[in-house]
């Protein structure tokens, strides 16, 4: 595939199917389908409102949001969603500046997979050795990568959740990539990252504040 956002997500979705969540014999939620006739949400200043899946979040000003793909994500091994894709990111946010990015993307539970705090970290800390192995076939199997702990994030209004990266350095610019992987009920959430060292600090601090602001809204 050669492209990071595919790999994690396809990885987390493997290991989930292959057992590593738990399984229940009977249904634990209704079907549910991705209605892509709605769009994704709104965006009014510096805040996103779900209307796809029921969210919102906010960036500080001098990120940008965008429901778009922005094409310099490609330069940094994420791939350009095909239109015919049922699986589309909700929505993208960037620095413009430094090009630091965050992702999100929603996507349905399974109807038969039962989620919890542990499994959610275990099925994190798995997706790893995907993002390794894409790491190496795209930049060089010499290229070292330090691997960040595995740790709980709590999210407002989402049942579990946990988040993990990876450092390493490309051209002589240190870039710090990660992943958080959520459950709140019946979705499954994956929010990527990466921060590059033009200004690592300061989008660190910017990125706690988008994921603070970031919070599930009840449907009613």
């Amino acid at each position: 595939m050669g492209k990071s956002r595919n790999v994690l997500i396809v990885a987390l979705a493997v290991i989930l199917l292959a057992g590593c969540a738990g399984i229940s014999r009977a249904p634990v939620r209704e079907a549910m389908q991705e209605n892509h006739k709605v769009p994704a949400g709104t965006i009014e200043g510096n805040q996103f409102i779900g209307m796809r899946y029921p969210f919102k979040v906010s960036v500080a000003l001098n990120w940008k949001m965008s429901t778009e793909f922005p094409p310099f994500l490609e330069g940094f091994g994420y791939g350009k969603p095909d239109p015919h894709d049922k699986e589309q990111t909700e929505l993208y946010m960037f620095n413009p500046q430094t090009q630091s990015s965050i992702q999100i993307d929603f996507t349905p539970a399974d109807r038969y997979t039962v989620f919890s705090q542990e499994g959610i970290e275990k099925l994190t800390n798995l997706g790893t050795e995907s993002l390794k192995g894409e790491l190496k076939q795209e930049y060089g199997r010499d290229i070292p990568v330090e691997v960040g702990r595995t740790e709980p994030i709590s999210l407002k209004g989402v049942q579990y959740a946990a988040k993990k990266d990876v450092t390493y350095t490309v051209k002589g610019v240190k870039r710090e990539q990660g992943w958080i992987y959520a459950f709140s009920e019946p979705y499954q959430i994956f929010i990527l990252y990466m921060f590059l060292d033009k200004d690592g600090l300061k989008d660190r601090r910017d990125m706690k504040t988008i994921l603070d602001s970031f919070e599930m809204l009840s449907r009613k």
